[in-house]
């Protein structure tokens, strides 16, 4: 069915109450690699003074027991789109402070735009929580990009042109992942079987399943982390992406961080995909 942007955003926000616990954090941490070295790094795989990657919040609240079974569409007001026709195309997170092991949040979901890209479209989802005295966890934003679903007259959205500074970067961080490494982080909720089932993906135009953009955002979030920020989780506040290419599990993600205060700038690529990009127009604010 064609998107209907009027119906799609004039709905009202779509709030939902979600809960986490350590072992839903737990199991985050292990679908990005966590602990696969010789450091068991316990800071992240054991739940006595388990600290909390900030993107943990892409995922809270959407483990196994919160649904049985794939997704087989995108449904919202005005849209209803096949998972074969979407792929994530981008997405933003901004903490508002420290997230919790455990804990419980209302979230606030709306349609914020949809762009016309002629061929596709460009849906913007905003998400926004809070605790429950209603003090502000995160707030997030989610592209998603719908082959065949553009030419509806829209507007194309704001221009997307981008490039790496021109100077030599600050640091490289390789982060390898795990030939299982999809079918690990799918149980965080993400049950699109792009990311499993090979049939599906070669329908999806893969040759076989790939993994999560969100994986990739979550290992590289880690990778600055650790890395950057002397595994202080509370010093990332902010990292925003655009996906940009398709990564293979057991392939590698090498990023590379340009830095000017509290913003570091960041290209994702793939060394086994001849410096392929995986992630671009990237950012990410941290504290000092």
């Amino acid at each position: 069915m064609p998107i209907d942007l009027r119906k799609a955003l004039g709905a009202g926000p779509s709030v939902s109450e979600i809960a986490w616990t350590r072992r839903d954090v737990l199991l985050y941490h292990l679908s990005l690699g966590a602990g696969t070295g010789a450091d068991p790094e316990l800071s992240y795989t054991y739940e006595r003074g388990l600290r909390v990657l900030p993107t943990f919040a892409m995922v809270a609240g959407q483990g196994l027991s919160a649904g049985d079974g794939p997704p087989t569409a995108m449904s919202m007001p005005g849209i209803d789109i096949d998972l074969r026709r979407i792929l994530h195309a981008g997405q933003g997170l901004t903490v508002h402070r420290p997230l919790p092991a455990s804990g419980t949040a209302v979230v606030s979901s709306r349609v914020a735009d949809v762009w016309d890209k002629g061929k596709a479209a460009m849906i913007v989802m905003e998400q926004s929580a809070a605790d429950a005295d209603g003090d502000p966890l995160w707030t997030a934003t989610m592209q998603i990009w719908a082959r065949g679903e553009g030419g509806f007259g829209g507007e194309p959205g704001p221009d997307s042109s981008w490039s790496a500074p021109g100077r030599e970067p600050d640091l490289v961080l390789d982060s390898p992942t795990d030939a299982r490494q999809a079918l690990l982080y799918r149980l965080n909720g993400d049950l699109n079987p792009l990311h499993a089932d090979p049939e599906f993906a070669r329908a999806a135009g893969f040759d076989r399943p790939i993994l999560h953009g969100l994986a990739s955002y979550g290992i590289v979030a880690k990778a600055i982390v650790d890395g950057v920020l002397d595994g202080d989780v509370a010093r990332l506040t902010g990292l925003s992406v655009r996906f940009a290419g398709s990564l293979q599990p057991g392939q590698t993600i090498r990023t590379t961080v340009w830095r000017e205060g509290d913003l570091l700038t960041l290209l994702s690529t793939c060394p086994e995909q001849d410096g392929a990009p995986v992630l671009t127009h990237a950012t990410a604010t941290v504290a000092p």
